[in-house]
């Protein structure tokens, strides 16, 4: 930073110093981040809680997802999330052999929902996938 000295002839210098105002408003600012408290806000989760009934109700061989016409999901009959339905998808595909998963969304199910449980079968890496119900289309086209 160039500080001038005023002119030759002994006028007094126009220019204010500003570097020690700078100093204190960055001690003041220090200190102001210091004394600020700790901000201890929580946000309550609740998280899905392991489930020893998830074993049994995956089926060895085969499994069947089913989807209604109101967009409820069932896995064997029973209704689940999507989140439950990742994991049941999960617990298949480290099986060895993998079980058969069967598709079967209903006639006047929405497009979007079943769009959205392909893809989270798809996610979830299953190899053996079987469309159920299909053959009830096979003279409409």
């Amino acid at each position: 930073m160039a500080m001038s000295g005023g002119r030759d002839d002994g006028e007094p210098m126009m220019e204010m110093n500003t570097t020690p105002l700078i100093d204190v408003m960055l001690v003041l600012l220090i200190m102001f981040i210091i004394t600020i408290p700790v901000q201890t806000h929580a946000v309550k989760v609740d998280l899905p809680q392991p489930n020893s009934n998830n074993a049994q109700t995956v089926e060895p061989d085969k499994n069947k997802v089913m989807i209604a016409t109101d967009g409820t999901i069932t896995w064997n009959g029973t209704p689940v999330n999507e989140l439950q339905l990742r994991q049941y998808l999960d617990q298949t595909v480290m099986m060895n052999p993998q079980p058969e998963l069967h598709f079967q969304p209903a006639p006047d199910a929405r497009y979007a929902k079943v769009d959205e449980v392909l893809a989270i079968i798809k996610r979830a890496n299953v190899t053996k996938l079987g469309f159920v119900g299909n053959e009830q289309y096979r003279n409409d086209f």
